[in-house]
């Protein structure tokens, strides 16, 4: 019997498995949502929440914990940077599960797992794309005074 077996099965080895979550988990801490089976997305709620509570201590024995799942040290980085600003008040529950359909090849139920807390983040940085628009805007006018003044230059010569 089963009795207190944490974790899916999902019909593959261990090491497949393993691997598999450690792709999954870095794909969703890079790209903030992606889109996989129900049950996968479960699972991977149980690795997303123990990552982001890793992120939420954020001393270098978490860190070094978390770069043994996620390989990738940008994503890590990225992780520990923005824990406490989107999770640091939250105690848990940091993903949401959308159901999306099925799948048409194989009728599989899929949903979109998400964390919690992204439309707060990308609020931010829309904020600051304006900021840039509005400044590279300025820097375009002061641009084309400056040329069309430096035009205006050899005209008011010849005459």
């Amino acid at each position: 019997m089963r009795h207190c077996k944490a974790g899916l099965k999902l019909n593959r080895t261990s090491s497949h498995r393993n691997a598999m979550f450690r792709n999954m988990v870095t794909s969703l801490f890079k790209y903030d949502r992606i889109q996989t089976t129900d049950i996968k997305a479960r699972e991977l709620r149980r690795w997303a929440d123990h990552l982001i509570t890793l992120a939420k201590r954020g001393d270098l024995h978490a860190r070094r914990q978390a770069m043994s799942i996620v390989r990738e040290p940008g994503v890590v980085y990225r992780l520990f940077d923005q824990a406490k600003e989107r999770y640091g008040d939250r105690a848990g529950g940091y993903t949401r599960i959308v159901k999306i359909g099925i799948r048409p090849g194989d009728a599989a139920p899929v949903s979109m797992i998400e964390l919690i807390g992204i439309e707060k983040y990308k609020g931010k940085s829309a904020a600051k794309k304006k900021e840039k628009k509005s400044a590279a805007a300025d820097s375009a006018k002061v641009k084309t005074k400056s040329v069309a003044e430096e035009a205006e230059l050899p005209q008011k010569s010849e005459e």
